[in-house]
């Protein structure tokens, strides 16, 4: 039967997979073959959780997605999310990697206490682990290494902020493979824009946009089942927008065809694309086409 552990402090972590005490409260790198596997379980833990984890057969689930545990897949928990593993104990074998669990107050008063808001992949597990390169795990075990020996060695005034140091410069180069990832997994990612624009149009050419307005960004990474901030930065990389402007480019591209294709009035055509106000309408389409829709639609004449 599966059990959901909340995980508040590191040393719980520690007692629940069988491993000594960690040496600090608020980090710890643990090697993965020490580690006792529980049963199946569901957790949620305080503190962030990054890992590479080889050996387990079985499966990560987090959110919708699953994944299996293969060499060279890096994974980035946030505080307070949930997620399950569940092993096949018929076919267990000895598992390796590592995780660097790092409670939210080692940032405080450091550099990273905001900015690690900023790295948007601890959302991405929820659709999109981290595939790396031989060449790139080894230059993230590297790290690892270090961030280990800073504080396995004496503690000095220096300690944390060589090791935040560390732990930025894993995360910059995490957030570079994640773009290299965007890039080299064309096909899928190619998919979802796909997908995107046949979600846009069916939205544009039924009655929700008078009826419920525009498509939030919420709504969008909803209905393609992957988080908000993947799909802006999926966008970003592809498109060179973010997913509001998306948006109000495919809104734009339905309003010229309305303007060149009927003889609607402008207050009709904002109210059929979800404008309470037809200034605010026109704003946006001249703010995108240094046009106004009059001027737009004179042009065809």
């Amino acid at each position: 039967m599966e059990q959901l552990f909340r995980l508040k402090s590191i040393s719980e972590y520690h007692d629940l997979r069988g491993l000594p005490q960690s040496e600090h409260p608020l980090i710890s790198v643990v090697n993965m073959g020490d580690a006792k596997h529980s049963e199946n379980s569901s957790l949620v833990l305080d503190y962030y959780s990054i890992s590479i984890k080889r050996g387990i057969k079985g499966k990560l689930k987090y959110g919708q997605q699953e994944y299996d545990f293969n060499a060279g897949v890096m994974f980035f928990i946030a505080p307070n999310q949930v997620f399950r593993v569940e092993a096949d104990t018929d076919n267990v074998i000895k598992q390796s990697g590592w995780v660097l669990l790092i409670h939210p107050d080692f940032f405080w008063n450091t550099s990273l206490a905001t900015k690690i808001k900023k790295y948007e992949f601890f959302d991405y597990s929820v659709n999109e682990a981290l595939f790396l390169s031989e060449k790139e795990e080894k230059i993230v075990n590297g790290i690892i290494e270090n961030i280990q020996q800073e504080y396995h060695s004496n503690i000095d005034k220096f300690s944390k902020e060589i090791i935040v140091s560390q732990i930025e410069t894993l995360l910059n180069y995490a957030e570079r493979f994640y773009n290299r990832q965007f890039i080299t997994r064309e096909k899928l990612n190619h998919q979802i824009l796909e997908d995107l624009e046949k979600l846009l149009a069916d939205y544009f050419n039924s009655d929700n946009l008078s009826s419920k307005g525009l498509p939030t960004v919420q709504y969008v990474a909803e209905k393609l089942n992957i988080s908000p901030s993947y799909l802006g930065s999926l966008l970003r990389t592809l498109t060179g927008q973010n997913t509001q402007q998306y948006i109000h480019k495919n809104l734009i591209e339905k309003a010229k065809e309305k303007l060149s294709t009927t003889n609607l009035t402008v207050s009709e055509i904002a109210y059929e694309l979800g404008f309470e106000h037809s200034q605010a309408f026109s704003r946006l389409f001249k703010n995108k086409t240094n046009q106004t829709p009059l001027e737009f639609r004179q042009s065809f004449n």
